[in-house]
């Protein structure tokens, strides 16, 4: 056996360039950056952009990198932190990547102490806290990096809303509920969204999943159905539930746009199946909910008109809250699940950057 001659300190060191909620990611390049929030680290990155999680080894003697025995290995937490996912296992030339990590993640190697994560095209559900474990067979060293994707940490540049599938009001366990948020290009909300989403006025009387796996809800204006008219305002907390047997709604979570969403002229109203058809000829294609939320969130996207959308709901944005278009509040309105084969409505197409 070989006697490891060191000991192997590990810390995370401050990424070169400095992230500002100013940048447009449409204009900027990637960019990555870190802040020290008591003993958490965060580095903040824009959807589909490259980052670097940073890990550094600080030795006291001159022992090369990937030494017999050497194993680093980083790993991403769900967000209650009781699940850890492999992201990358490396061992001297022998490296391997996992699951959806494969192929968009490999360690930096600026010199023999770094063993920092890149991480290609980076998406919503990257965000987290990401593990970076150092073995030398006598110490076992660990350091987390929170990654947080342009949106997640504030509201003005992300949007949370409140989702329930065809089959109505409290039908999705937490697991379906997951697949529900990324069917629309989005995630389930942390808690700290959804405050962010109530203290901007969101107020919303039906209970979602968060991605810890309680379920609550914000009530902005406290009445009899919404947890009683004396209760103070704020987020009703049901607590942890039991992820595959209790079933609620979602509150998911998508950053920005990346591309426009438009109401689709047409001379006659259309079916589902037309919708779909007439955006793939128009070079785009059907918007979805979160695209939705989106454009009307943070562009102001304003009109009265009923359409189709991905998931065969039908809905329309008001941003501007006017006569038979939402009179009372600007909302997404949420018409239903009509008959597919109903030729009562018109569609929003969604073209993506070039």
């Amino acid at each position: 056996m070989i006697t490891m001659l060191c000991t192997v300190f590990l810390s995370l060191t401050l990424a070169s360039s400095v992230y500002s909620e100013t940048n447009s990611p449409a204009s900027s390049p990637a960019y990555t950056a870190e802040t020290e929030l008591g003993d958490q680290n965060r580095v903040f990155a824009s959807r589909g952009s490259n980052v670097t999680l940073p890990c550094r080894l600080h030795r006291q003697h001159g022992m090369s990198f990937g030494s017999v025995g050497m194993r680093i290995k980083w790993t991403k937490l769900s967000a209650d932190e009781s699940v850890e996912e492999d992201v990358l296992v490396s061992m001297g030339f022998h490296k391997k990547s996992y699951d959806s990590f494969q192929g968009r993640v490999h360690l930096q190697e600026a010199d023999d102490d770094d063993a920092s994560l890149v991480l290609s095209d980076v998406s919503l559900d990257d965000m987290g806290k990401f593990r970076c474990e150092v073995i030398d067979g006598i110490d076992d060293v660990i350091h987390e990096v929170t990654l947080e994707v342009q949106g997640s940490v504030g509201y003005s540049d992300g949007v949370v809303f409140p989702y329930s599938p065809r089959l109505g009001r409290y039908n999705l366990n937490f697991h379906d509920a997951e697949q529900a948020c990324l069917d629309q290009d989005s995630v389930v909300a942390s808690f700290d969204q959804l405050y962010e989403a109530w203290r901007s006025g969101m107020d919303w009387c039906n209970a979602g999943w968060l991605n810890d796996g309680s379920v609550q809800y914000p009530v902005t204006k406290p009445r009899g159905p919404c947890g009683g008219a004396n209760a103070r305002a704020g987020l009703r907390n049901y607590g942890q539930r039991e992820k595959s047997k209790s079933h609620y709604d979602v509150f998911c979570f998508t950053s920005g746009l990346k591309g426009r969403l438009y109401w689709l002229v047409q001379p006659d109203k259309l079916t589902f199946t037309e919708a779909v058809q007439a955006c793939q000829d128009d070079g785009a294609e059907i918007a979805n909910v979160a695209q939705m939320y989106a454009a009307w969130k943070l562009n102001g996207y304003d009109r009265c008109d009923s359409g189709w959308l991905a998931d065969g709901s039908v809905r329309y944005p008001i941003s501007r809250p006017r006569r038979n278009c939402s009179p009372t509040e600007a909302a997404v309105r949420f018409v239903g699940f009509p008959d597919k084969k109903q030729k009562l409505f018109g569609v929003y197409c969604f073209k993506g950057q070039q």
